[in-house]
């Protein structure tokens, strides 16, 4: 599968994105997803993940009750709503697909596959 992100921008604190990950291929469904990110000097870092249904999520403490992951896969897309941006969630956000499609983990390891990714920039 390939995975293309989009929806990063430039905003100030408090406000809020959109990024949307668009998959290829037929089977889209069948994949558990997740995003990421990854701050300058930093290592990348879990921040949502959704499993193949959608029945299933999972969040970063520090974006629980401000983020939110969600899936259509009539349209082959997985989103995260951003809201209450905080400076500190400056970095490049990308989506990844898990073959597993039933669980949701948090471990770049367990992802096989990757985006390009989106920056996102929050200024105070």
């Amino acid at each position: 599968v390939q995975l293309q992100a989009s929806g990063g921008g430039l905003v100030q604190a408090g406000g809020s994105l959109r990024l949307s990950c668009a998959a290829s291929g037929r089977t889209f469904s069948s994949y558990a997803m997740g995003w990421f990110r990854q701050a300058p000097g930093k290592e990348r870092e879990f921040v949502a993940a959704i499993s193949w249904s959608g029945g299933s999520t999972y969040y970063a403490d520090s974006v629980k009750g401000r983020f939110t992951i969600s899936r259509d896969n009539a349209k082959n897309t997985v989103y995260l709503q951003m809201n209450s941006l905080k400076p500190e969630d400056t970095a490049v956000y990308y989506c990844a697909a898990d073959d597993f499609g039933h669980r949701v983990v948090v471990t770049t390891m367990e992802y096989d596959y990757w985006g390009q990714g989106t920056q996102v920039t929050v200024s105070s």
